[in-house]
């Protein structure tokens, strides 16, 4: 009984979010969960099970990582499962303690459990409870207050009433007046949330103006290929193609993947490098491209040297853009939230043994170790005699509400970004067969979380992604089909694993939410929360082998 009610909620789970059509079934995932989790059930037990449920859950879900490295997926698979006995631990410990708060308590362990999922390893904020309800737009306005953690309470909420209510009819104390009480809580929250939502869409209108033609090229390259040196030019000329039909088709900005020109393009190192090389040229070339056309925003990496000793002292992966006057803009963006072991390998100066261990796990044959940005740039351009700012965020960007929120506003909380441009590499995670590119769920996944991003600060996010997806993200987190011109798929979801461009016009919202402002409060609160529970049942275990020993 006890797998099997682990393996329902690891189902359910599952269904929910992959291809994502499920989300109905995420308000009642956690039941069975929460229902086997009873005080009289060996905590052991529990734990064991409910760990190896959660391992192999999570092995089936992340298995496009395992397309870039098998020993790193199991260890990832391997380290997320334990959320779930922690979960045992402390979901088992509120139903002893205080049988009668399950529905204060329980889901903000839930909650928690999501926000330390958010901090550990720089972060992994994946197939959180929230990002189920991708499309349900009246349900996810909620996030410009909460964040998206607002929408996984409201849910894990409504999961664990259903709890409640199956524990008390298994008791035959169903018919009682506190379960109508939190029948009718639970139902004034939904019901509010979804008057807030609509109230929120309802106003979008009034606060949203139109912004410039902004175009964002696909290409369709997998990683093993794009790569390759040899690649570089091929890309390139592919690549200025695209964008010419962007501007082409009136776009005044246009948006290239993360990355996707391969050689580094900070000034300070092209003009220490030789006429001739590749810098040079394809710093030229680009310039060449957008000179008296348009803004050209692209990924790309930074070197830094000491010139002393022409060494490479510190590598980043960037976004730079390209002026109508031919030029780089001095300002460049260097990513943030950076992937482990794809990106950095810890423990380099501090346990070597263990970094030349987990090198052997990184998808590169050479040391391939970024250093992390520092500043939350804020571009600028001209368009219809107009000026605008907006942000770029890079690859996983994306996922971190905290990266998001500080490029949308400045310090002193006023909006600084017009709109936000996400640029990615997502051809790590799609399989090259047969010269055909198949797609992982990753690609719709990471393109649905995006969304919340949008809906937590109130602005648009335009998407330029190798292998797809590129798209349009209105403010009510909305993924656009459709486009002014282009030769992308229409729909959407459906712009994986091929390539074209698309020229959209951008909306830019006035509106600086609440989330903006105070960042990702409920998510402190509810890691606080599972944290001092964690430490109660380590206090209570301790001192109960304590008392046991003084027994004897």
């Amino acid at each position: 009984m006890t797998f099997g009610a682990f393996g329902a909620s690891a189902l359910m789970l599952t269904v929910i979010q992959a291809p994502f059509e499920g989300g109905g079934l995420a308000w009642i995932c956690l039941v069975p969960f929460i229902v086997v989790c009873r005080p009289e059930v060996r905590l052991w037990r529990l734990m064991w099970i409910s760990y190896v449920v959660s391992f192999l859950y999570w092995l089936g879900n992340l298995y496009w990582i395992g397309l870039v490295t098998a020993p790193a997926w199991v260890l990832f698979s391997m380290s997320q499962g334990l959320y779930w006995p922690v979960l045992v631990v402390c979901v088992r410990y509120v139903r002893r303690k205080w049988p009668g708060a399950l529905l204060v308590t329980v889901p903000i362990l839930f909650v928690g459990a999501e926000a330390w999922q958010g901090v550990i390893y720089t972060g992994f904020n994946w197939r959180l409870l929230a990002h189920s309800q991708w499309n349900n737009l009246p349900v996810i306005q909620i996030a410009d207050i909460f964040g998206a953690a607002g929408v996984s309470l409201l849910i894990a909420v409504v999961n664990v009433l259903v709890a409640e209510l199956i524990i008390a009819a298994t008791g035959k104390k169903i018919f009682r007046v506190q379960n109508a009480v939190k029948v009718g809580v639970v139902g004034c929250l939904v019901v509010g949330t979804l008057v807030y939502g609509f109230r929120r869409l309802a106003q979008t209108p009034e606060h949203v103006t139109a912004g410039p033609l902004i175009g964002s090229v696909q290409p369709n390259i997998p990683s093993e290929i794009k790569e390759l040196s040899e690649s570089g030019d091929t890309i390139l000329v592919d690549l200025i193609s695209d964008s010419k039909a962007c501007f082409d088709a009136g776009a005044e900005l246009v948006v290239w993947p993360e990355t996707i020109v391969l050689s580094s393009l900070n000034t300070g190192y092209v003009d220490l490098c030789k006429e001739g090389t590749r810098p040079k040229i394809y710093d030229r070339v680009i310039s060449d491209h957008t000179k008296d056309t348009g803004y050209v925003l692209l990924g790309a990496h930074s070197a830094k040297v000491d010139v002393a000793t022409l060494t490479i002292t510190d590598r980043y992966n960037s976004a730079f853009l390209y002026t109508p006057a031919g030029l780089q803009d001095p300002k460049r963006y260097d990513k943030m939230h950076l992937v482990p072991f794809g990106e950095y390998i810890p423990f380099k100066e501090g346990v070597p043994f263990i970094y030349r261990l987990i090198l052997n796990l990184s998808p590169y044959d050479y040391d391939y170790n970024l250093t992390k940005g520092a500043e939350f740039t804020t571009f600028e351009m001209e368009a219809d005699n107009k000026k605008y700012g907006f942000g770029a965020l890079i690859c996983y960007d994306d996922t971190d509400p905290k990266v998001t929120r500080r490029m949308v506003v400045s310090d002193e909380g006023a909006k600084k970004a017009d709109w936000l441009v996400n640029i990615s590499n997502d051809g790590w995670y799609v399989r090259y067969k047969k010269g055909e590119v198949l797609p992982s769920v990753e690609l719709s996944q990471r393109t649905a979380i995006a969304a919340f991003r949008a809906v937590e600060n109130r602005v648009s996010i335009i998407r330029s992604v190798n292998t797809g997806l590129s798209c349009l993200i209105d403010s009510t987190g909305l993924i656009r089909d459709g486009f002014i011109s282009g030769d992308l798929p229409e729909t959407a979801m459906d712009r994986q694993a091929v390539e074209g461009w698309f020229v959209d016009r951008v909306a830019i919202d006035d509106r600086v939410t609440f989330f903006s402002r105070h960042g990702q409060w409920l998510e402190f609160l509810c890691g606080a929360v599972i944290t001092i529970t964690v430490l109660a049942t380590c206090i209570e275990a301790a001192r109960g082998r304590k008392n046991a020993k003084a027994d004897r």
